[in-house]
């Protein structure tokens, strides 16, 4: 290490070189005194040329030991250069700065590449207009590469700097915490994706300790697997675990997407091809093997890096670098047909996709607003995240919204999904000061418009004018407004046994009369979750082998705000006596007309009789309390009689079939006549229901 004395005569040497000094050389003529250690960093600039002579993946490799060169002799243009080029490779992009100052100052012709460099440096330090001002005297240079890329990646940056002024100006109001090291490690992490109800979190890593525990040989990282970690009830995230070798390979496996229900993940594979996408279901507690997506989504020697599902899981949208797109990376969609089958891939159109790459693709549970990755857009720097939605009136998408300073910044911001209430959003960063180690996974937490400051009371309002006040009280903050939609979830079980019942899980759009999805819950837990979109009048039917079926009905409104419903669904087995609500049967209003809303549930009933043509039942029609006892007794038969004759009109034998009106003598609640009851409570009592009498 040199001494105070060893620096000053170094400097005066440096000063006396005059406009064409190169800085201090590591030469033993002007560290004669310190011959030991101007050994050491010689030697520790060899050991780092080593990694820097090998590329840019190995960069990071190389700091540790020109860092020693430099601590020794900090005036040296070459090797801040280097230091400068080799942080802006790294996750410690911050520190290249400096070193790329020290190169300009002591040699401005150090390299070709010093403006670009020191254009990148400012712009990741939100210097715009400095930023602006190096890329610029780059121009001349790079207007001589025979690469027009190159040209291109120039003006994008300029262009990008424009906005990064823009955008910083008016940033929004945001927590980011860092997810703490049951997630993060001090290597890699990044490209988390959450359940709807955030209660689980799966992530790709590069840490030690992964599948086959090698190191990649061209990214000079640990081969990536996938993780997961479920949410304690405190709100913390447990140990993140292998999800072991039936999804991680020897090889890069990466999580690009889970189901709202979390029962399916979609992952990208490097082993095949350039990278390709593959699904995994989780079958009880186990995840089942890799299932190629097929030959609509993945396309030969080309990358597909990243997809999302559609919430009812019959559109899939993914990422592409196959010829025949927009830009280097475009957004498409694939549909399933009736066979399961994902149909021709359709590109989403220069609304989203630019000349320039799209990535890390998420569509938000409410099935309409979509989060992507763009260099193009208005994007501050590298990429950043944007949202798009999906008005079905017009059949386009909105123009992209950038999310924002400081959720977006000068470096890279990608792979962000968010949780189905729109309060917190995930993911990677290693723009931030509290990194465990290379790239960390963050949660934001989304706030409203900041509100005026004001005081606490009256006393502070009088005080003000003799003294400055002392006590503040900034008002509550305003929660961004909620996604419209509903998360149902819950357990389905045995009405007397209790057991945990796999079973299907039926959505009907009732005003189409059409099934627009099935989901199961799962086999060893009995767990279900669905989401349901505002706009929509919902039949939920729950069906098993044996059982009778269970509905639920659902009518969410477009002005529907955020709600998150439990409800656990005992399933009863098909037994005399046994009763069931047909929750999906509508009636005018004091009519026994039956709306077409209806339809679904009573042919639901209809395959259930034809199945088991041994059974016979009873539909019995019940009113509410409003009105008088005579008339809700009438109406409660017509209704029962109405259902039954859409039965016999179906094919069921009449003799199979009885109806029985019950007016309000059953109430499922205590809303009789003199008792004050929401509307919601007199719904329950307006039911359609049948009982097995024979089978």
């Amino acid at each position: 290490m040199m001494t105070k004395i060893h620096v000053l005569i170094a400097a005066c040497l440096l000063s006396a070189v005059g406009a064409f000094a190169q800085g201090i050389e590591f030469d033993k003529d002007i560290f004669k005194e310190d011959k030991d250690g101007l050994k050491l960093a010689k030697d520790n600039i060899k050991e780092g040329d080593k990694f820097y002579e090998q590329g840019a993946v190995f960069f990071k490799e190389a700091i540790p030991f020109y860092e020693k060169a430099d601590d020794f002799n900090p005036n040296n243009a070459l090797l801040n250069y280097k230091l400068g080029e080799c942080y802006l490779y790294s996750v410690h992009k911050s520190k290249a700065k400096g070193h790329l100052e020290k190169a300009f100052e002591l040699q401005p012709s150090i390299h070709p590449k010093i403006n670009f460099y020191l254009g990148q440096a400012h712009h990741l330090n939100n210097e715009f207009d400095k930023a602006i001002t190096f890329y610029s005297k780059y121009q001349g240079a790079v207007m001589q590469d025979p690469d027009p890329s190159a040209r291109e990646d120039l003006m994008l940056r300029i262009q990008q700097c424009g906005n990064g002024k823009k955008i910083i100006e008016k940033p929004i109001r945001v927590f980011i915490d860092n997810l703490g090291p049951n997630i993060n490690t001090k290597y890699h992490e990044y490209g988390a994706v959450i359940s709807a109800d955030e209660s689980v979190i799966i992530f790709t890593s590069r840490r030690e300790g992964s599948t086959g525990g090698k190191i990649d040989p061209v990214l000079n990282e640990y081969y990536e697997d996938l993780y997961i970690s479920t949410k304690n009830a405190d709100g913390t995230w447990t140990a993140a675990q292998n999800m072991g070798e039936n999804v991680n390979t020897k090889d890069h496996d990466a999580v690009s997407a889970i189901s709202a229900d979390g029962q399916r993940i979609i992952i990208y594979r490097g082993d095949s091809g350039m990278g390709d996408l593959f699904e995994c279901v989780l079958e009880g507690s186990e995840w089942s093997k890799p299932e190629d997506l097929g030959n609509k989504i993945n396309t030969k020697n080309f990358q597909e890096p990243s997809a999302c599902y559609s919430p009812d899981g019959n559109t899939l949208y993914f990422v592409s670098e196959a010829p025949g797109g927009l830009g280097k990376h475009d957004i498409y969609l694939s549909k399933r047909d009736d066979k399961g089958k994902w149909g021709p891939a359709e590109n989403l159109g220069p609304t989203i996709n630019t000349k320039y790459k799209e990535d890390g693709i998420y569509l938000h549970p409410d099935g309409k607003t979509l989060y992507f990755g763009s260099e193009g857009h208005t994007s501050m720097g590298d990429m950043d995240i944007f949202k798009s939605v999906f008005d079905a009136t017009t059949n386009k998408w909105s123009t992209p919204e950038n999310l924002g300073y400081p959720v977006n910044t000068a470096d890279q911001d990608a792979f962000f999904v968010i949780s189905a209430n729109g309060r917190h959003g995930y993911y990677m960063s290693s723009a931030h000061q509290d990194n465990l180690g290379l790239r960390d996974l963050y949660m934001i937490t989304f706030l409203g418009p900041e509100k005026k400051m004001v005081l606490n009371n009256e006393d502070n309002l009088l005080a003000s004018a003799a003294a400055p006040v002392k006590e503040i009280v900034i008002a509550p903050v305003v929660i961004v407004k909620e996604a419209q939609l509903t998360i149902l979830k819950g357990v389905i079980s045995d009405y007397l046994t209790n057991d945990l019942l796999e079973a299907e899980i039926e959505i009907v759009d009732n005003q189409a009369n059409k099934v627009i999805a099935t989901f199961k819950s799962n086999s060893k837990t009995g767990k279900f979750l669905v989401s349901l979109p505002a706009g929509k009048n919902y039949g939920i039917a729950v069906k098993k082998d044996q059982y009778l079926f269970h509905s639920e009905n659902f009518d969410i409104p477009n002005t529907a705000a955020f709600q998150e419903v439990e409800k656990n669904i005992a399933l009863k087995k098909l037994s005399v006596g046994s009763k069931i609500v047909l929750r999906n049967i509508f009636f005018d209003l004091d009519k026994a007309t039956l709306r077409v809303e209806s339809t679904a549930e009573l042919n639901r009933l209809i395959v259930l009789m034809n199945e088991v043509p041994t059974l016979k039942i009873e539909l019995g029609g019940h009113t509410d309390s409003q009105g008088s006892d005579t008339h809700n007794q009438d109406l409660s038969e017509r209704r029962a009689a109405t259902v039954v004759e859409y039965l016999t009109k179906a094919g069921i034998s009449a003799d199979r079939l009885k109806s029985a009106g019950y007016g309000e003598t059953q109430l499922v609640n205590g809303c009789s006549n003199g008792v004050k009851c929401s509307d919601v409570q007199h719904q329950e009592n307006r039911r359609t229901e049948f009982k097995v009498l024979a089978f």
